[in-house]
């Protein structure tokens, strides 16, 4: 038999085997097409290529590229550390990452601050662990150590003068011999600027004023124990004092005026008890308690 009858195939089997050699055809393009896809180093790969947005400034490294035998892999890309002011106290874990920190050191400093820590100082976070010299000498210009955090003695130490200073005792400026003040409105520290008169006699004064309902004459501040007389010609009397409704106080109303005792205000109530209300101070000379003295002073605070 002769080679062309083998070879021979009527047209179905002619159409079979065209077929099936064009299908091996295109799977042989196929491999041959992701071979080479694969072998091609990640750095020529087209999507690996300079664009107009990876031109930009980016805070990350470029990728880098190494082989290894003919084969190449590529390096995660590495984020460039951040410089900026940062308190180790109050620092959250994203600023702390952005400043280059690893994230065993940001845990690590979550930890210390857990359990009490405190940075009182920049030289503190040196102590971070794992923290090289160079790069704490990077970060130490950007450390801000809150004024919460810092240690009070340094606080005492720069307002001590100034306190000291602050707790020393001021005098008012004094009168000069022709001012005067109005005994009857002066505050305490006008008063203070009386000469010889301090703070102690102010007070007095004031509440010697208030009992009275107000002076009449400033020789009554004589009556105030060791009061320096010299300081009289200082005061003036514009306004008169306030007057009690005698007819309608009690007798412990009476009795709590510095001009009245205890006995005077039992006879003004039983007098009124009686023999009705006083019609003026000349109802109260008959009564034994009441010496002209007394009756003077009352005229100028009762009233009927």
């Amino acid at each position: 038999m002769k080679l062309k009858d083998f070879l021979y195939f009527n047209r179905s089997d002619r159409n079979i085997v065209i077929f099936f050699l064009t299908l091996l055809v295109v799977a042989g393009t196929l491999v041959s097409y992701l071979g080479c896809e694969t072998d091609t180093p990640l750095a020529l790969a087209p999507d690996s290529l300079p664009t107009a947005d990876s031109a930009r400034p980016s805070n990350r490294r470029a990728a880098t590229y190494y082989s290894d035998q003919g084969g190449y892999y590529r390096q995660d890309d590495v984020r460039r550390p951040e410089r900026f002011a940062f308190d180790p106290n109050t620092a959250d874990s994203s600023q702390l990452l952005r400043l280059g920190l690893r994230p065993w050191q940001v845990r690590s400093i979550y930890r210390y601050r857990a359990k009490g820590g405190i940075y009182r100082q920049p030289s503190d976070f040196a102590r971070l662990y794992g923290l090289t010299q160079k790069e704490y000498r990077e970060l130490e210009p950007y450390i801000r150590i809150g004024a919460d955090y810092q240690p009070a003695a340094d606080r005492y130490a720069t307002h001590h003068e100034a306190r000291r200073d602050s707790l020393k005792p001021t005098y008012p400026a004094k009168l000069q011999l022709s001012q005067t003040i109005d005994l009857n409105t002066a505050d305490t520290a006008l008063l203070k600027r009386v000469p010889g008169i301090g703070s102690y006699f102010a007070r007095e004064i004031a509440h010697y004023r208030q009992r009275l309902g107000g002076f009449y004459s400033a020789d009554q501040l004589l009556e105030i124990d060791d009061f320096p007389e010299k300081a009289l010609s200082y005061f003036v009397i514009h306004d008169k004092p306030a007057k009690i409704a005698v007819n309608r106080l009690t007798l412990n109303q009476l009795k709590r005026h510095p001009y009245i005792n205890y006995y005077q205000a039992k006879a003004i109530t039983d007098y009124r008890r009686l023999r009705g209300p006083l019609k003026s101070l000349a109802d109260l000379r008959l009564l034994k308690d009441f010496t002209p003295e007394d009756m003077e002073r009352l005229s100028h605070y009762v009233e009927f």
